[in-house]
């Protein structure tokens, strides 16, 4: 499994989130379904997983959010024409 770096942010912003939460906002758009997301307070980056959960954005993640939001595009110009 790919290790996730971390960013370098000030530790007091990690126990924001830790206390109340990640305050997340939509980076990219995959599909209709699938977004990345990242934490305004401490970086983390997430996106949904097919059933709907959060995981965390590994290399191989965005590498097939990168597919399926190509897949995504194409599909949509074949079915406007």
């Amino acid at each position: 499994m790919d290790k996730v770096t971390p960013q370098s942010r000030p530790p007091i912003l990690s126990l924001i989130c830790t206390a109340f939460g990640h305050d997340y906002i939509v980076t990219r758009k995959i599909t209709n379904h699938i977004n990345e997301y990242k934490c305004v307070c401490c970086g983390k980056e997430v996106s949904n997983s097919y059933s709907g959960k959060f995981e965390l954005l590994t290399r191989k993640q965005r590498e097939v959010n990168e597919c399926l939001s190509s897949f995504f595009i194409k599909k949509k110009k074949l079915s406007i024409h």
